[in-house]
């Protein structure tokens, strides 16, 4: 796995906190100092934590489930976005719905409402021959489900766990997470409580940079875990394919000695011509 260095982190400002009267004291132990009226995050517990939750993620991933990534704040968007759909991953960057985790089967129904819109939308007899003012409500409230729930429209069950940016912010999914006991990769900055989640990930959460390189970094631990699990199941195939051959190897090998142990035993046994024409002599 490629490690995120010391001075990558630096470089990307990682490190720097919230004001002090801004701060939550449970991030205590990942504050290194104060300067200037702002916490500075200490890097060295950064790296560690990043570390355990690549680990633990990518081992998520290698068992076969998905990982649903929340960032709904703008400078978080984007690069979470991009990185959740190079994945393959679900994503919530939108808003987050009420109830998207724990009444999963409504939010089930409402995708299914997006797909027959969509699938409505894409048939050019059925749009033709709607109102002008109808096709324009249906692509509409198309466009605003796609909006919302786009980044999950491929999700059919619930996901293993959660990648969040700005715990303070996505309160309302981590409190879902918890609830189900999904577990939660969170980046968390000194206004965060860490106590919610269960790997989080101290640093810097409103600077691009510093979103973007903990994302990827969490992103670079899923791709190996998918890479791992494609490995495992080309492993397991090709296991199943040896067995195959080694019991047809050996019915062959079975059959081969019953032959050659019928030939010994003489014609009398293999109910041959010559056997038959010796039974008839004896008679």
């Amino acid at each position: 796995m490629a490690q995120v260095e010391y001075k990558d982190l630096l470089d990307a400002g990682v490190h720097f906190g919230h004001l002090t009267r801004k701060w939550d004291p449970k991030m205590a132990p990942y504050i290194f100092m104060e300067k200037n009226g702002i916490h500075i995050i200490d890097l060295n517990k950064t790296l560690a934590s990043l570390q355990e939750a690549q680990n633990a993620i990518k081992g998520v991933v290698r068992s076969g489930r998905k990982v649903m990534f929340v960032a709904t704040k703008k400078q978080a968007q984007e690069i979470v976005s991009e990185e959740a759909r190079r994945l393959k991953m679900p994503f919530v960057t939108d808003r987050w719905l009420g109830g998207m985790l724990t009444n999963f089967a409504t939010i089930r129904k409402s995708l299914k409402k997006l797909q027959s819109l969509e699938k409505m939308l894409k048939d050019e007899t059925t749009v033709n021959n709607l109102a002008k003012r109808e096709r324009l409500t249906l692509t509409r409230e198309k466009d605003k489900l796609e909006r919302v729930l786009g980044g999950v429209a491929d999700l059919t069950r619930l996901p293993a766990a959660l990648f969040v940016v700005d715990v303070k912010r996505e309160h309302i999914a981590v409190a879902e997470a918890n609830r189900l006991g999904i577990p939660v990769f969170a980046i968390c900055d000194t206004n965060s409580n860490p106590d919610l989640v269960d790997f989080p990930i101290p640093a810097n959460d409103d600077a691009y940079k510093s979103i973007s390189l903990i994302t990827l970094a969490i992103g670079k631990a899923i791709e190996e875990g998918l890479l791992e699990r494609k490995q495992d199941k080309d492993d397991q195939r090709l296991q199943e394919e040896e067995e195959a051959k080694r019991l047809e190897d050996q019915s062959l090998i079975k059959a081969k000695a019953e032959d050659e142990s019928k030939l010994a035993e003489g014609p009398e046994a293999t109910g041959s011509p010559a056997a038959i024409a010796e039974e008839d002599r004896a008679e």
